[in-house]
């Protein structure tokens, strides 16, 4: 079973109704014991990084979080969720989670932001995320800042917004995706699946 962090910005229904619609077994959950027993997590979002950090560190979240991530339970972060597993955030100047070394920067002014809408992600290296999808798919995206991990080789898709930037990477058991798989039609079905794959 797949357990929903729910730390009061995540778009907890529509991920409900995805993983739903996929038959995979899941939970939303507050509780701490029940995080701490999960057999994997999903952490998802829509806000901004001090906000998602204030929420996670006022319900002891981001301990468990770090805890869990240790012990080699799989992680997938979604959108703010993905940025949050980084070391820091501009938005804000934040420190996040920490369990990926990198940045979140904001994209250059002069491009219309937040992004809001479908882009292509490209298919860097081989990745476990986007098995049996298309090269360049289209899925939705809606955010102002961007990932930017230390270590390039985790990056397994890119997607370009007046820059390019790495829109998901799998790093051992984390995995980050920058768009919405859950409003992204077909293609963000097959990906929960292949995160259901792995956890499994």
């Amino acid at each position: 079973m797949i357990t929903v962090i729910d730390y009061g910005l995540g778009n907890l229904a529509s991920v409900a109704n995805a993983l739903s619609k996929l038959e995979i077994p899941f939970e939303i959950s507050s509780d701490s014991k029940v995080l701490k027993n999960a057999k994997a997590l999903i952490l998802p979002g829509v806000g901004a990084a001090g906000q998602g950090m204030e929420n996670l560190k006022a319900r002891n979240m981001d301990q468990i979080i770090v805890a869990q991530a240790k012990k080699g339970i799989p992680i997938l972060g979604i959108c703010l969720g993905m940025q949050l597993l980084l070391s820091s955030s501009e938005e804000g100047n934040v420190e996040c989670l920490g369990l990926i070394k990198g940045s979140v920067k904001k994209f250059n002014k002069d491009l219309k932001i937040p992004q809001i809408g479908w882009n292509q992600v490209k298919n860097k290296n081989n990745s476990a995320l986007l098995k049996e999808i298309k090269n360049n798919s289209y899925f939705y995206f809606v955010n102002s800042y961007y990932c930017e991990p230390q270590n390039k080789k985790i990056t397994k898709g890119i997607t370009d917004y007046g820059e390019k930037f790495c829109s998901v990477f799998e790093d051992n058991n984390l995995y980050g995706v920058q768009f919405h798989p859950e409003k992204s039609g077909d293609v963000g079905l097959q990906l929960l699946k292949n995160f259901w794959e792995v956890v499994c």
